[in-house]
């Protein structure tokens, strides 16, 4: 799994979101791809959401037992949309574009498409913003989720980090509570709803549309000669092999949830995922990934590091009948798909924050959010 993704979200955000880069100069060729002409525009409206289950829930050792989500969605035209910054106070770390804050809501059309979104190892909610907005933008109500324990908003476990599974179950059930909330509930509609994730994000949308997790398939690759750089713990828990190995034998949820990993957590309420440098490739069974029906697009840098495209991204394509792959070449690395730092930001936080020389973020997420609007016009019609 990709590693220490975005320290800056232990600040507490509250409502950044990220609009559409326009700036596509460095790569005019390949990222000029527009989102599809005759798609309304909209301003964007952000709201916050802490989604209670009213049944018992595996936390996963974290504090807040709370799915705490962030909510972005068209808003009306006299909505003032302000800039915002993550952290909102102080030095800031990244832009996050603008926002109405709990502006109303579009009074038509009457229903919207709904895409929740989910983020990668130790990041959170608002490291979905870039696309988040985008997609608000464009008629879609978008809603990201926080993953228990293994988010920087509020502190990572071992035990999140290590039932990646479970996953899946916290965008079952921001769905659930999205069709239920007095706000957006009876303005989506049920059968136009959709996934994008990032990295471990990106796996947990292949697992939401059919595959099926093997923990012991992973470790048996991370133990032979084909191990790659997916193997390699994160900073926050250098030994979360050992560690992995201790929970099992001693806690009690985690040796539940453990006996769980291979249940298919496949939500027939979504109809499409869009996966932006999915990882754990081989920790999904062939078999599974072969029987996936629904469309399937993947995204991911030729030069990702963190998790390579041969195991992951390019097992996925290879196995998922009529995924569609798109390798962005010119230096492309794994952290692109993050918002965009600040200045200051690259200079002290370059992994997560500096690219390869040449390389465009906001071309990158315009190329991405691109992609994303033409796969779910056409698969959520």
């Amino acid at each position: 799994m990709a590693r220490g993704e975005y320290p800056l979200q232990r600040h507490r955000s509250r409502g950044a979101v990220l609009m559409l880069a326009a700036a596509l100069t460095s790569f005019p060729s390949l990222f000029s791809a527009s989102p599809p002409s005759d798609v309304p525009e909209y301003k964007v409206g952000a709201a916050e959401r802490a989604f209670k289950p009213n049944k018992a829930y595996n936390w996963r050792g974290a504090k807040t037992h709370a799915l705490l989500t962030t909510v972005w969605y068209p808003a009306v035209a006299t909505a003032v949309e302000q800039p915002q910054w993550i952290p909102p106070t102080g030095q800031a770390f990244a832009s996050a574009g603008k926002a109405a804050r709990d502006a109303a809501m579009v009074s038509t059309p009457a229903k919207l498409p709904l895409i929740v979104l989910s983020h990668g190892t130790g990041g959170s909610a608002l490291q979905m913003a870039w696309l988040g907005t985008v997609l608000a933008s464009r008629g879609y109500i978008a809603a990201a989720v926080n993953h228990p324990g293994n988010n920087g908003y509020d502190g990572t476990t071992a035990q999140g980090f290590s039932t990646w599974w479970e996953r899946a179950r916290d965008l079952s059930t921001v769905i659930d509570a999205m069709l239920a909330d007095p706000t957006f509930g009876a303005r989506i509609d049920s059968g136009r709803i959709g996934a994008a994730g990032f990295s471990l994000g990106g796996y947990t949308m292949i697992e939401i549309a059919g595959g099926i997790t093997d923990p012991a398939e992973f470790m048996a690759f991370c133990q032979s000669p084909r191990a790659d750089a997916i193997c390699k713990s994160p900073p926050e828990f250098p030994k979360l092999t050992e560690q992995f190995d201790e929970l099992s034998k001693h806690d009690a949820e985690f040796q539940e949830a453990l006996r769980h990993a291979g249940d298919s957590y496949r939500d027939p309420r979504i109809r499409a995922v869009f996966a932006m440098a999915p990882a754990l490739g081989p920790a999904l069974t062939p078999g599974s990934l072969e029987k996936i029906s629904i469309p399937v697009e993947i995204v991911a840098g030729d030069r990702d590091v963190n998790v390579p495209i041969e195991s992951s991204a390019k097992f996925f394509a290879a196995h998922i009948r009529g995924a569609k792959l798109t390798i962005l070449p010119g230096g492309v690395g794994h952290y692109v798909f993050l918002d965009t730092c600040t200045a200051a930001a690259k200079q002290s936080a370059p992994l997560i924050c500096a690219d390869a020389p040449g390389v465009d973020r906001d071309a990158i997420h315009a190329r991405a959010a691109a992609l994303a609007l033409s796969f779910f016009v056409s698969n959520l019609n």
